[in-house]
């Protein structure tokens, strides 16, 4: 835990390349044409100086020769998901999530930690809806409650 607060509330970006190190030591790199992240909230993200998703997505990309593409952007501003219980999670993310246009082929979903998969959830229907054959999702971190 200590590492994930100081990797995204604390600024130690350099972790990034860490967490991509240990995925990929334990995940082979999925049949994929482009790789992409969880894009910030814009309000939070004015409070850190990367966005870890992102760099972890940019991170695996290198790892796994994909090119890494900013396919997402927040439709709306959304409530911090960890102060909601796991029951609110998906609604304050349903269609949260909107696509660059012409999305086409597997694409990798990249996000720091999955807790209950609503935001991963909602943002691969997303990029389904927008084309995309497939979403594999990989995160660094699996949060049980």
């Amino acid at each position: 835990m200590a590492f994930l607060r100081a990797w995204k509330e604390r600024g130690l970006r350099h972790l990034a390349s860490l967490a991509a190190d240990l995925i990929t030591d334990e995940v082979a790199c999925p049949a994929a044409d482009v790789i992409t992240y969880i894009p910030p909230d814009p309000l939070r993200q004015l409070k850190r100086a990367r966005h870890p998703a992102q760099a972890l997505a940019e991170e695996l990309g290198a790892r796994w020769s994909l090119e890494p593409a900013s396919l997402l952007r927040r439709e709306r501003v959304t409530v911090r998901q960890a102060s909601l219980r796991l029951a609110q999670r998906g609604g304050n993310v349903q269609d949260a999530f909107e696509t660059v246009p012409n999305v086409h082929g597997r694409v990798v979903l990249v996000d720091d930690i999955y807790t209950s998969g609503s935001t991963t959830g909602a943002a691969a229907r997303a990029l389904s809806r927008a084309g995309a054959e497939r979403v594999d999702v990989v995160t660094f971190a699996r949060a049980v409650r």
